[in-house]
């Protein structure tokens, strides 16, 4: 869909039956919610005035006295959604406030864009891209419950190496996925092949460019797809498409697509590598000729990240499942150093091409359960804070971080460990991300607040099943 006025819009709609407009903006957390209406009730109007909702319905979001809002569509994002039986056209939302009608200060959409606008002011750069690699699981069943006196999970695959020994209608076919050998194995062995190309030209009927689609590391049906970079906004509506797509294709062949980082133990979770780069006047701002061929911009960008990293992970890596993936000493990337190639670093400079296009840093430590606009933003900003104060990125550890010496690693920071932690570091360090008035201070308290009553805290109180196994004979 390349239609980027209403009444183009409007008339891609009439030319394609369109029997139901359906609008979308992003909560607090970073999930798509949706409303529906009959084509008749849109009108190019709708696109200045919006339409209302309940904000106190929202997580994160109005106090029940101060509830209403307004949907402003996007003319730029419109689709024709594919899973729908009635020719349904969607757009992505900006909020507003009714009263006011001005952009509503914890729409995570505004805050990239502010994020957008504040790089321009800066003079650093005009463009900034980002290319995440969303890593997913795909399962045939997932089942789980707590409450005052249970709690439990089980989940299964057909490919799952706990397998092997099962009895299966028509004779169980083996090829399974042994626990850490599922990177870019070939059918029988990898039985979603199929799925994943449907997703892939899923997304590519909806106008995302896709790079690649492959098995990952994991057992159990462990995939990974790979969109083309794009700017910071677009890349973050897109990353919603891309799981909407995820799942909606999984599940209308019987499977299900999880995004947590963390759903199996004693084998890799799912990271969302996230590529970034400058650009000015149609530039790459991070070729250059320092170490493996950045620029000196380039390296005080990364200094920025490396520096804030403990307080953005609040972000990056919102949930306490997070933490289940970012434990020292195993592949996670929880030191916080730079480096070329090692993919053990959390900055890692890919040396695929030689392009200065292609010159970019990867921030390796993300995950998929973030929300994809408040995670770039924190990023972003934080790289803007290292190009501004020439922020020293550190040397460079190429060498195999976990073959190093106590006394090698006790000068490598690290991530937090556990989401409250980010959360403490993200209230003692945050100057950064008010800067433009990008994030205010409102909204960082909101989220601070929100993660803390709905995730820590019910976390913390709940007994482990595993505690059970350790000390109920105690």
């Amino acid at each position: 869909m390349k239609a980027r006025t209403p009444k183009e819009v409007l008339e891609y709609a009439k030319e394609n039956n369109v029997r139901i407009v359906d609008l979308r903006f992003t909560d607090w957390p970073g999930q798509w919610q949706h409303c529906s209406y009959p084509i008749s009730e849109v009108d190019e109007g709708v696109f200045e005035n919006g339409l209302g909702f309940d904000g106190s319905s929202i997580r994160g979001w109005q106090a029940i006295n101060e509830s209403d809002m307004l949907m402003i569509p996007d003319a730029s994002t419109a689709f024709i959604d594919p899973f729908f039986a009635e020719p349904t056209l969607v757009m992505i939302c900006d909020i507003s406030d009714p009263i006011t009608r001005e952009p509503y200060s914890r729409d995570p959409r505004w805050i990239a864009k502010k994020a957008q606008k504040y790089l321009k002011q800066t003079g650093i750069a005009d463009t900034v891209y980002f290319g995440p690699e969303a890593e997913f699981f795909v399962f045939s069943d997932a089942r789980f419950s707590t409450g005052p006196e249970h709690g439990f999970y089980s989940l299964d695959s057909g490919e799952a190496a706990w397998n092997t020994g099962r009895e299966e209608a028509g004779g169980n076919l083996a090829y399974k996925v042994r626990h850490k050998q599922g990177y870019f194995p070939v059918p029988p062995t990898d039985t979603l092949q199929d799925l994943r190309t449907e997703m892939v030209l899923t997304m590519e009927n909806l106008g995302i460019p896709i790079e690649a689609h492959h098995h990952e590391v994991a057992t159990a049906g462990q995939c990974e797809i790979d969109m083309r970079f794009q700017e910071i906004v677009r890349m973050a509506d897109q990353v919603l498409m891309y799981k909407y797509v995820t799942k909606n294709v999984a599940r209308k062949n019987g499977m299900i697509v999880t995004f947590m980082p963390k759903p199996l133990f004693a084998d890799n979770g799912s990271g969302m590598h996230c590529h970034q780069s400058l650009w000015k006047g149609g530039k790459p701002l991070f070729a250059g000729d320092r170490y493996a061929g950045l620029s000196q911009l380039g390296l005080h960008y990364i200094g920025g990240v490396l520096k804030h990293s403990r307080a953005i992970a609040a972000f990056t890596n919102p949930t306490t499942n997070s933490y289940r993936r970012l434990v020292p000493g195993f592949e996670a990337p929880v030191n916080l150093a730079l480096s070329s190639r090692n993919r053990s670093a959390s900055c890692r400079i890919p040396m695929y091409s030689s392009n200065p296009k292609a010159k970019r840093v990867e921030v390796r430590y993300p995950d998929p359960t973030c929300n994809p606009y408040l995670a770039f933003t924190a990023m972003l900003m934080a790289g803007i804070d290292g190009v501004e104060n020439k922020i020293d990125p550190g040397e460079p550890l190429d060498k195999d971080i976990y073959a190093l010496s106590p006394a090698e690693l006790k000068n490598v920071p690290t991530m937090p460990g556990s989401l409250e932690e980010s959360l403490q570091e993200l209230e003692a360090d945050h100057d950064f991300l008010v800067k433009g008035g990008v994030f205010t201070e409102d909204a960082l308290r909101t989220w601070i607040d929100y993660k803390m009553e709905n995730e820590v805290d019910p976390m913390r109180k709940r007994p482990h099943p595993h505690e059970f196994e350790l000390y109920f004979d105690m």
